[in-house]
């Protein structure tokens, strides 16, 4: 039986690790597929506030103001096809920016070498399945008309300018995916009372996330190979010691994030209570994900996590590839050898 809260020993020295990862290089780009559900875009059509959210029914929208704002509310339901939790929050303005635009047309068009239906921010705060906060990822930028050089975002251009949490630092772009069954966010009118939201039903859309972390989750390296332990002896997962299809093996990592109870950035993780990852965590081995038993703060360490795994039972003998993940952020691929 494995205890969650015991700490086995990984036999290295923490001044002569070395990361995969080299200074300054690059961190990998991760796409987080962000499906959500019941969206709807609440216009602002009328202009007197004792009107607002006062029909408890479905209530179209009558137009948005000519350069007038819109609240858009949805709720996460799955990131990269797992269930997750969280709200999607939008900001619009409508500008009608057009190279021709028609003299007399009703609406909020306006002459500019550009083409753009809107401009605005978003948030994407994902959480945990028991209602924990993982994170929030803020996206500005401007909506309709082309994409950017490079982007296959067609239709959008936002930037991907920061986030909280376990997306501390992040940056990139955000655009729009096919899903199936996909449904366009519902226009409403401000006057619908956004409290019947779920009851009353709106769009069903995946977003994009093309996130570039200011860090990845990654385990460590030494000079014998990647810091594995078997958890029964504690002792290094080697090619003459190889790891077992079915045992639990320790990894130590980096770049996992906050944890609960939550420890500063740069001060070192307390022997008690233990400072359990607050991320979702994921190894996967040979592309297949195993069963994680624990992942924690290494006590009187910074920036070093532990996590207990169990390999899955059916991995081929030989060589097998590992792949850490948090918050669904990805790290770079390894190598261990795995017996039967």
């Amino acid at each position: 039986m494995i205890r969650k809260a015991e700490t086995f020993a990984i036999p290295v020295l923490l001044s002569a690790v070395c990361c995969s990862l080299a200074l300054g290089q690059t961190p990998l780009m991760t796409v987080l597929e962000v499906d959500i559900e019941n969206v709807i875009e609440y216009q602002s059509d009328i202009s007197d506030p004792s009107k607002f959210g006062t029909n408890p029914d479905v209530t179209p929208s009558a137009g948005i103001m000519k350069f007038g704002a819109a609240t858009v509310l949805g709720d996460i339901v799955a990131v990269n096809g797992q269930p997750a939790r969280g709200t999607f929050v939008g900001r619009p303005w409508a500008v009608g920016l057009t190279p021709t635009p028609i003299p007399g047309r009703v609406g909020a068009e306006a002459i500019a070498d550009t083409t753009r239906i809107s401009i605005g921010y978003r948030t994407f705060e994902f959480l945990r399945s028991d209602g924990t906060p993982i994170g929030t990822i803020m996206v500005l930028g401007l909506n309709g008309g082309s994409a950017p050089p490079g982007s296959n975002f067609r239709g959008q251009n936002f930037a991907i300018v920061g986030g909280t949490g376990a997306y501390l630092g992040v940056r990139g772009e955000e655009g729009g995916g096919r899903t199936p069954q996909a449904i366009p966010p519902r226009a409403a009118s401000i006057r619908e009372n956004p409290a019947n939201r779920r009851r009353n039903g709106g769009g069903r859309v995946r977003w994009l996330l093309a996130v570039i972390p200011m860090s990845v989750p990654q385990i460590v390296t030494t000079p014998s190979g990647p810091a594995l332990t078997h958890f029964n002896n504690s002792k290094p997962v080697t090619r003459s010691n190889p790891a077992i299809a079915g045992e639990v093996l320790s990894l130590l990592a980096t770049g996992l994030g906050p944890t609960v109870p939550t420890v500063n950035i740069g001060e070192p993780f307390p022997p008690s209570p233990q400072a359990a990852v607050n991320s979702p965590i994921e190894v996967m081995v040979n592309g297949k994900s195993a069963k994680v038993l624990a992942a924690f703060g290494r006590p009187g360490t910074v920036d070093r996590y532990q996590v207990n795994f169990r390999v899955p039972p059916d991995t081929a003998k030989g060589t097998a590839t590992l792949r850490l993940t948090a918050a669904w952020i990805g790290g770079p691929e390894t190598a261990i050898t795995v017996s039967q």
